[in-house]
């Protein structure tokens, strides 16, 4: 019985000691009906940029505000773009190879954290082309949305054409078309409906559009949405872009300098420009056959902007990555004591039956 007693305390402490033992810290242009204000709200975007035969392939995941039901928004492109749906499974596997690095350190003696962590659609028909007109041409239902490719004369005509298809045909849409009309680009016009929900936010399909271009770039520009994001409570949003060509590139703007950032910027192995041309529904000879990958970060303002962004090679071909997120741990980082925990545990119920089996003899 003495015997029983004193093993009983002894295997308790080692099991307490071993459980108490320090382990890591678990560380373009939204146009909706009139009267109805709409605002691009967070977006991001993938351009793989062929520089060899300049074309751009440009897919875009944006998200919106918006308080009514449906709502269309305008997509300027230089030359008639080829549709087609594009997988959103892309955009979280590209966030997932420029996320930072997590490190573990040693907590600093006195600091009082455990870790720290840099923070209705309506149908429209075809009309005929003729003296200032805006031609339809090509209109396919792709990704969700009721598409339909533009060219249109005049700025004039492309309002009116918007007014009678159930568009916003305010002066800002006007003022905003005019270049890309006076350019001779193509407008490609979506559709896009909410489905009942309440919610003023929507997010679309990811949609791809190909087209050639003699500059990669980002359609910056959209009409004034000062008062309706103020309307819709949209103080904020961010921009993330994914630039894929054969270096690194950056991006500008005419006047003042960008706000984007570089936030990462690397070579990708093959199988990753395989995976990424998979998710994306792409050809395997799409683009450069060396990727770079440069990812941009841009707290778009809501307020005009002077031009479209665009992207030409770096002087700087250096890769760049996220400061990387540190976790601290209590002094020094053991390994799992579980299983030790266990054995203990089964020890000492194995020591307690002989001891028993001792006591009845």
């Amino acid at each position: 019985m003495y015997r029983l007693q004193l093993a009983q305390p002894l295997l308790a402490t080692v099991v307490i000691l071993l459980s108490s033992y320090p382990r890591a810290a678990e560380g373009c242009c939204p146009a909706g009906p009139s009267g109805k204000p709409v605002v691009n709200a967070d977006q991001s975007v993938i351009i793989i940029w062929d520089a060899v035969n300049k074309t751009q392939h440009f897919i875009r995941r944006a998200s919106f505000k918006s308080e009514g039901d449906d709502f269309g928004f305008l997509i300027p492109s230089p030359s008639r773009p080829e549709l087609a749906e594009s997988g959103n499974e892309s955009f979280p596997y590209l966030q997932k190879i420029t996320e930072p690095e997590v490190l573990e350190k040693k907590r600093p003696r006195g600091s009082g954290c455990a870790c720290e962590e840099k923070k209705s659609t309506a149908s429209f028909g075809l009309k005929s082309a003729a003296p200032d007109s805006v031609r339809v041409l090509e209109e396919k239902v792709v990704a969700g949305f009721n598409a339909k490719v533009l060219e249109a004369d005049t700025t004039d005509v492309l309002v009116q054409w918007l007014k009678e298809n159930g568009y916003a045909y305010s002066p800002e849409v006007a003022a905003w078309a005019k270049p890309y009309v006076e350019g001779k680009w193509k407008i490609t016009a979506l559709k896009v409906a909410k489905k009942g929900s309440k919610s003023k936010d929507l997010t679309a399909t990811a949609l791809r559009m190909s087209f050639k271009t003699d500059r990669p770039l980002f359609p910056y520009r959209e009409p004034d949405s000062t008062k309706s994001a103020a309307s819709l409570g949209a103080e904020r949003r961010l921009l993330r872009i994914y630039f894929i060509g054969e270096a690194r590139y950056r991006g500008e703007l005419a006047e003042p300098n960008w706000t984007g950032k570089t936030a990462w910027a690397g070579q990708l192995t093959q199988d990753q420009r395989a995976k990424v041309l998979e998710l994306l529904k792409l050809p395997n000879t799409t683009g450069p056959t060396d990727w770079w990958l440069t990812e941009f970060e841009d707290n778009w303002p809501y307020k005009v902007a002077p031009s479209d962004v665009y992207f030409s090679r770096s002087n700087d071909q250096q890769p760049i990555k996220r400061d990387p997120i540190i976790h601290y741990v209590n002094g020094k980082q053991a390994p799992d004591v579980m299983p030790f925990v266990f054995a203990a545990m089964i020890a000492f119920s194995c020591l307690v039956t002989r001891l028993r089996n001792w006591r009845i003899r």
